[in-house]
């Protein structure tokens, strides 16, 4: 009878040798710095801080309610071109954008007799297409955004005030109050919401709905990684199967929609549109994303930055009206807090990138 064959021992583990990756732990401090709307939060508190010291009337809830409502018709649009700076471009059609998708909805409903409904959709199908054409160009010619969208900020200019003085005759729409689904439409688009102490615009909230999406998309989706990587480096994340294209073509209808969502809201808040309204506007979105920590050079920002600038906005308009200063100077402290805002996004982020 053979004897069982004994099994061997199984030998040692042999010590790791240090070749594995060491994840590094990064400071609260750290992690703290390197999101982009820490510098922008700090200069909200400062600016809330110094208008509430100065001007009685900004401490008032009224006040605050007007404030909200300021920029929240400046951070609904900014939202979605804070998305689009992150991916690495630019829109300076947004402002005439947001008459364009107004006026459509107002001349469509009223020179066909038709319910306001059908007008703001076939508006939104209206912006929707220009944003596709901004974004389909790009990827086509490969020229910059910057040059494409500024062609489309004066064909669209010229567009606005043409056919509205063809159709009306001035230069401005009819009054559509009278439209059926005008209350309805007003009650999504332009409601005043009373919360028992002070009345609040519906645009207030839907700015709020709009960033926490917008912050979900960025930080918690395969998109969000995706508008990242296509704004820090577009061939090396094109490399790694990124939909480059299909990433810019959405990024561009994404301002288009908000742009559309203003739009409605001015015309069913005052009935009527002026058709020269948002020239210039397109550089104050710009401003709030940039205060709010999104880099020029794109891969770097964040929704809740963006609605942060774009508080401090309603905070400044009002302020400086609070405060009984001169209006004038507004366009000079917004340029001010512009350079300031990128010196201190820049010294927040390489602050960031030394510490561990």
């Amino acid at each position: 009878m053979s004897s069982p064959v004994a099994t061997p021992p199984s030998p040692p583990s042999t010590p790791s040798t240090g070749t594995e990756p060491v994840r590094v732990q990064r400071s609260l401090g750290a992690r703290i710095l390197s999101r982009p709307e820490v510098g922008s939060l700090a200069a909200a508190i400062a600016i809330f801080v110094f208008f509430f010291a100065i001007a009685p009337p900004f401490r008032t809830a009224e006040a605050f309610s007007t404030i909200l409502y300021s920029a929240s018709t400046i951070g609904i649009v900014a939202l979605g071109v804070a998305l689009l700076m992150i991916g690495g471009e630019f829109d300076l059609s947004s402002g005439v954008q947001v008459t364009t998708a107004a006026l459509a909805s107002s001349m469509i409903s009223y020179q066909f007799s038709l319910n306001a409904w059908v007008g703001a959709l076939a508006s939104l199908v209206i912006a929707l297409a220009i944003g596709f054409a901004n974004g389909w160009l790009l990827i086509k010619t490969k020229l910059p955004s910057f040059l494409i969208t500024l062609s489309t900020f004066f064909m669209l200019q010229g567009i606005n005030l043409g056919v509205t003085k063809l159709l009306t005759g001035a230069v401005a729409t009819q009054n559509i109050s009278d439209l059926d689904g005008f209350d309805s439409a007003k009650a999504i688009f332009a409601a005043d919401v009373n919360l028992g102490f002070v009345n609040v615009k519906v645009s207030v909230f839907w700015w709020i709905l709009f960033t926490l999406v917008a912050t979900w998309i960025l930080l918690r989706t395969k998109t969000g990684n995706w508008i990242f990587a296509v704004g820090g480096n577009q061939d090396s994340a094109r490399a790694v199967g990124v939909p480059v294209a299909k990433v810019k073509i959405g990024l561009f209808m994404g301002v288009a929609f908000c742009a559309w969502f203003l739009g409605q809201h001015l015309l069913f808040n005052f009935s009527t549109v002026q058709a020269g309204l948002g020239v210039g506007n397109e550089l104050i979105y710009i401003v709030a994303a940039v205060v709010g920590g999104a880099l020029l050079t794109g891969g770097y920002g964040s929704a809740i930055g963006a609605a942060i600038g774009a508080f401090i906005f309603g905070m400044t308009t009002q302020g400086i009206v609070y405060a009984g200063w001169d209006p004038n100077w507004f366009k000079t402290f917004l340029g001010v807090m512009l350079l300031l805002a990128v010196l201190l996004n820049l010294y927040v982020k390489n602050s960031a990138s030394r510490r561990k």
